[in-house]
């Protein structure tokens, strides 16, 4: 095999040359197919597994590049699909499983059912599950169907939590109705909104309440909400239409169909597998050089009940798995693939990763996270798991940066449509980063997210870059959140902020020993209506965030160094800043403001420099400013170019331009693959100026 390149000569975009159309040797795979044929396109073979088998018996491994075709049809995973070191292509020749025609291959961890149904009272139908089959969820002519739950699920309460909601959800009067609801999951938001618990009912205690079993999906444990709580997969709580339940001992499925559906002629898909493909290397023999495209990925189980590891200091915590989880892997390629419907988390690259790629992808629909970059956290130094856990700053290690190289790197996504985000799990992102360094994100469209759009879990290592993202619609069932979201509660950080101060006041160094480079975020367009456009809370520092449209809930900065924000636009909405540290480095400068600024625990003097500022009216220059800042900013008219079509850029008389103010472009933000723009929705655009 020739020999790798090093990184330094694999620049990224040498990925996007290796998706040629240069086939090279084929494999072809069929449902229709069999394994005991050649695998050519009139005998294809039948299974992903045989096809990667026939790859890696072929000889043809960095010779000549590499396709295995998926013709059109489902392929049901019976187990998940590994690839392993032995699986890679070369810098030259890469290995592509390809969809023949793209969106028409669908690889599933589904179980085809077939049952015979029989109709009994109350519209609900019935019929027997083969011997030892589990269902996590049921899906009936491509819909996803409802455990039987109370309350009712309800399409229309999007910022309702988990789509309905009752405080007597687990009340004992109604706990008396059920003969036995062991199996039972009952999911309550934290009673501070910060995401949501998940729990197994094993038993019902004498007194009417219930044994739970879990509780453990929030780093910053605290109380069920005492409203915000359902319970599902209760056989007393199936009443209606596309409400089902699996009483598994009995080995009975019963479902209340919609009306209209002929039930006995439907396509009945059970589901159960959690992990659909996986890529397993490791950072000495990683998998590198492979690629997917067009295919759909569909039918993949829950985790909710495995989300235990906690994430640092931050209030999330993570089940570290995926319907395509990838760990140990260089210069790997998804493109122009759909993620349908997914019980947890989508795609995760865990621990070493280098040079991935997810490009033109649209995930939709998902139990947890969208894309997912998570380290190790041994490679964190002086690392701490819970937020009033403490350093002692005596013996603080303060060497900058990561132990070792177990964690993602210089990887990218782009143009991908992300939406239907925390469906069961209320502390997701459309994007989660977590001790990695370097990820762009860009030209992103996220929304319809329970909990951020994006978040970055803590400032470990930087280097980042999201530019071009449109980002709305988010912290839709949760609370105290934004649409993109960060925490900075790094080696630096205590929760006592005069220990912070008194310690950086001794290092200035201190804040970005972990956060080395800078996080950049630029020429992207946010909204987030519960909450705020874009929150740096809890110490997040080293950020450079320039060429941003907000459009509702502003610019948050919460403690943290070195925060600089310029050239931006916050309509209808101001800047956010609360509980600074003194000497913080913060600039806050030639930004177009129509709101006051909203401080919160501020020192008398703020930052490095707060000033040359555009303020729409001089009311909210009077109530924004203070002593040594905004002294040379102006007021007028912004002068928007054509804001009822979200145009927010300045005429050529408006007084921003002597402020040194940039205009840029408002017709670039998300997706731009014709496909998924089409596909993608805009945020709402509220009138300017704001009616009073």
């Amino acid at each position: 095999m020739p020999a790798r390149l090093s990184d330094p000569m694999r620049p990224l975009l040498a990925l996007l040359g290796a998706l040629s159309t240069a086939y090279g040797f084929e494999i072809f795979v069929s449902p229709e197919g069999n394994n005991g044929f050649l695998g050519t396109e009139d005998r294809p073979l039948a299974s992903l597994w045989a096809a990667r088998d026939r790859v890696r018996a072929s000889g043809r491994i960095g010779k000549e590049a590499v396709t295995v075709w998926l013709e059109d049809g489902t392929y049901f995973l019976e187990e998940t699909l590994v690839f392993t070191p032995q699986d890679s292509g070369t810098n030259d020749f890469p290995i592509v499983y390809r969809a023949r025609h793209p969106g028409k291959a669908v690889l599933s961890g589904g179980i085809p059912l077939d049952l015979k149904w029989e109709e009994g009272p109350q519209g609900i139908w019935q019929a027997a599950t083969p011997e030892g089959l589990k269902l996590d969820q049921l899906f009936v002519n491509g819909e996803c169907e409802w455990m039987a739950r109370y309350p009712n699920y309800n399409p229309d309460l999007r910022t309702t939590a988990y789509h309905g909601a009752a405080a007597d959800a687990i009340a004992p009067s109604r706990v008396a109705k059920w003969a036995d609801p062991t199996g039972a999951y009952v999911h309550a938001m934290h009673a501070g909104h910060w995401g949501g618990y998940h729990y197994l009912v094993e038993s019902k205690n004498p007194d009417g309440t219930l044994k739970l079993r879990g509780g453990w999906q929030n780093n910053r444990p605290g109380n069920m909400h005492p409203q915000d709580r359902m319970i599902e997969n209760v056989r007393e709580e199936l009443d209606a239409p596309h409400e089902w339940f699996q009483d598994s001992q009995a080995k009975i499925l019963y479902f209340m169909p919609p009306i209209g559906m002929e039930l006995p002629k439907a396509e009945c898909i059970g589901v159960n597998l959690t992990s659909l493909v996986e890529l397993q290397g490791t950072s000495a023999n990683p998998v590198h050089d492979l690629q997917f495209s067009g295919l759909v990925f569909r039918h993949a189980a829950r985790t909710f009940m495995q989300n235990k590891e906690p994430l640092l200091r931050s209030d999330w915590t993570l089940y570290r798995g995926a319907a395509f989880f990838i760990t140990g892997a260089e210069d790997c390629v998804i493109e122009q693939c759909e993620f349908d419907r997914l019980g947890g988390n989508v795609l995760m690259a865990s621990n070493y990763n280098r040079r991935l790629l997810f490009k033109g992808l649209h995930i939709h629909d998902a139990g947890a996270s969208g894309v997912v970059f998570v380290g190790d956290p041994a490679g964190v130094r002086n690392g701490l798991f819970r937020y009033e856990q403490a350093q002692d700053f005596a013996k603080l290690d303060l060497t900058p940066g990561p132990l070792g190289e177990n964690f993602p790197l210089q990887c990218r996504v782009e143009n991908c449509l992300i939406h239907g985000i925390g469906r069961t799990e209320k502390q997701g992102a459309g994007v989660q980063v977590s001790m990695a360094q370097g990820i762009t994100l860009s030209h992103l469209s996220i929304y319809d997210t329970s909990r951020a759009g994006i978040n970055f879990n803590e400032g470990t290592w930087g280097g980042h870059v999201i530019e071009w993202c449109d980002v709305f619609d988010t912290v839709l069932e949760t609370g105290d959140h934004g649409s993109f979201n960060s925490w900075g509660r790094d080696r630096y950080w205590n929760a006592h902020r005069d220990t912070s101060q008194k310690a950086v006041q001794a290092n200035k160094n201190l804040p970005y020993l972990d956060v080395v480079q800078p996080i950049e975020i630029r020429y992207s367009r946010w909204r987030c209506d519960h909450g705020w456009d874009v929150d740096l809370d809890d110490g997040s520092s080293n950020y450079r965030i320039h060429h941003n449209l907000f459009l509702h809930g502003g610019l948050k900065f919460r403690e943290g160094f070195g925060r600089w924000a310029w050239n931006n636009i916050l309509v209808n909405c101001g800047f956010h800043p609360h509980a600074w540290f003194l000497e913080s480095g913060d600039r806050f400068t030639q930004n177009i403001v129509t709101a006051r600024y909203a401080p919160y625990g501020m020192p008398a003097v703020w930052g490095d420099k707060i000033d040359e500022n555009l303020f729409a009216t001089e009311a909210i220059k009077t109530a924004s400013c203070g002593p040594g800042r905004d002294t040379h900013s102006l007021v007028g008219d912004p002068e928007f170019l054509n804001p009822a079509q979200g145009d927010f850029r300045v005429k050529a008389d408006s007084p921003a331009l002597k402020l040194g103010f940039e205009n840029f472009p408002m017709d670039q933000f998300g997706v731009t693959d014709p496909v998924l723009k089409r596909l993608a929705q805009s945020p709402k655009i509220d009138p300017w100026p704001a009616p009073r």
